[in-house]
């Protein structure tokens, strides 16, 4: 008979609830609390639960405290933003922690993926987690079947109190109540009722940037501008981004108009957001709040940005950047092909000096574009001389600018957009009633669609036509303050009067912004 080989495996410390009773004495118990909302009776609970807990630990004998883990006003869908819960997690595989006390399975997660895989994570280790109000141990043989039932459960709370929020939103919405987050949006603040009201200074800030913006500045010019003069972005950050810029002149809350539900959350586990093209209504307050800016000359900045992104010159239309470095930049076209002309640095036959040339001329050569070079002093003459002109005209010309303004240019447009809006409101309140019993209302979206896409038009053509009546009025007050006067080049001064220049072989044709046109 073989003789018996024994080995004498040694003891070790064992992490959980089935070490050693040698070497732990105690069950080694931490309890995790978590309250979802900022309400003060959650808050309140949240401060119970933590109390509960602690006296609950430390009144047994049999057991040792290990802490209490708290996530305050936390979301349970997930477990990524719950710094205390990865925390204890992280106690719980260092082999600190033996049992977990929580309150229920919805305040461990209501999420059914995460809960199970946080619990057999821990029962790998020994670990149990023991659920109060459902009385399940995770130890325990029925433990892992009715754990699966209730964090299932859980998970439909979750999603029911989800689509119940998102129902309270979309009535508020329909009423019109508009919320916004304004810790992080400029020029608003909230008053005790809960109203968008003004920040004096802040607005003042919007306005210059809406201001620059139409006389010609860049989004990276306005932003350097402001960063120059130590003004601090909405999050209080000296850095501004030409994508912030971009974002403040495109909000209509500066003009006291609200679009709601921009964005959409398409996954209640994860968060997820993203921008609503049609997955659920969005709706269109006006004059929600008190206005930062005119509606007309919110429009007109957005021709603006429209004209600016979409620089198309030559015989190809090919895409042109816009450029604010000098004023006549993007405005100075060729008589010959149409494209811009450029500012470039010339040094021919030892001479050197700046000049506009063709761009078409430049890529392309004479060959396709034989218009002329133009010195820079020049092309600066050209345009003075045809300012100096307007206002040597001074009186007669103030006559002729006079007559050219569209006197009461609103009157028609005013009652289109007037029966617009009543036909809107009542499409708008038929598709409500269809949508909340379940009916079709594709055909009633199209026609919303087709009605707000005309009157956009007539206000887009209103915009036009009354920033047309103000430039002529900003021209004619220039005139009577420089009557006879003969003023020399100045960037600013062209960017607010001057529309475009069109180089031909032997002339100029200078255009002001008031419809006027020169030939030089």
């Amino acid at each position: 008979m073989t003789e018996k080989n024994i080995m004498v495996i040694p003891a070790r410390k064992r992490v959980g609830s089935t070490a050693a009773k040698e070497k732990i004495k105690k069950l080694r118990v931490a309890a995790y609390c978590r309250v979802s909302t900022e309400t003060e009776e959650q808050n309140s609970s949240y401060e119970v639960q933590v109390a509960h807990y602690t006296e609950f630990i430390k009144k047994n004998a049999e057991w040792e405290f290990a802490g209490i883990f708290a996530d305050d006003g936390i979301s349970g869908t997930n477990t990524k933003k719950r710094e205390e819960f990865n925390r204890m997690i992280e106690e719980c595989m260092e082999g600190n922690i033996d049992l977990v006390i929580t309150k229920s399975i919805s305040r461990f997660a209501r999420n059914t993926l995460d809960c199970l895989k946080y619990i057999r994570q821990l029962k790998d280790k020994n670990i149990s987690v023991y659920f109060e109000k459902e009385n399940i141990n995770t130890m325990d043989a029925k433990g892992e079947v009715l754990l699966t039932i209730m964090a299932s459960l859980a998970q439909q709370e979750s999603q029911s109190l989800s689509q119940n929020v998102k129902l309270g939103l979309q009535y508020r919405y329909q009423q019109g109540k508009v919320q916004v987050n304004h810790k992080r949006f400029m020029g608003y603040t909230k008053d005790e009722d809960g109203n968008l009201i003004i920040v004096p200074e802040e607005a003042e800030i919007i306005k210059r940037i809406y201001r620059e913006y139409l006389e010609g500045k860049s989004l990276t010019g306005i932003g350097r501008d402001l960063e120059k003069d130590g003004i601090l972005t909405a999050a209080g950050k000296p850095k501004w981004r030409p994508e912030t810029i971009k974002k403040i002149l495109q909000n209509e809350k500066y003009i006291g108009d609200a679009l709601l539900q921009k964005t959409v959350t398409v996954d209640f586990l994860t968060k997820k957001r993203v921008k609503n093209e049609g997955h659920v209504p969005q709706y269109y307050v006006e004059n929600s709040h008190e206005a930062i800016i005119p509606k007309e000359l919110f429009l007109q900045v957005q021709e603006e940005l429209h004209r600016r992104s979409n620089i198309y010159t030559g015989a190809d239309k090919n895409k042109r950047n816009y450029s604010s470095k000098y004023a006549l930049s993007a405005i100075t076209f060729c008589g010959d092909c149409g494209d811009i002309y450029r500012r470039v640095y010339w040094n021919i036959h030892g001479r050197k000096e700046f000049v506009w040339r063709c761009v078409t001329r430049i890529e392309q050569g004479p060959e396709i574009c034989k218009n002329r070079t133009v010195k820079e002093d020049e092309l600066y003459d050209a345009v003075m001389t045809a300012i100096n002109r307007l206002l040597a005209g001074g009186n007669n010309m103030i006559k002729t600018l006079e007559e050219n303004i569209h006197a009461v240019i609103g009157e028609t447009t005013e009652y289109h957009i007037s029966e617009i809006n009543n036909t809107l409101e009542e499409k708008q309140k038929e598709l409500i009633k269809k949508a909340n019993k379940g009916q079709d209302y594709e055909h009633l979206a199209d026609e919303i669609d087709e009605l707000r896409d005309k009157r956009q038009t007539l206000l887009v053509e209103d915009a036009s036509l009354s920033g047309e009546n103000e430039r002529i009025n900003e021209l004619i007050e220039f005139i009577r303050k420089n009557k006879f006067r003969t003023l020399e080049y100045d960037d600013k001064l062209v960017r607010k009067l001057i529309q475009n220049v069109t180089v031909y072989e032997n002339h100029f044709v200078i255009s002001f912004k008031s419809g006027i046109e020169m030939e030089i």
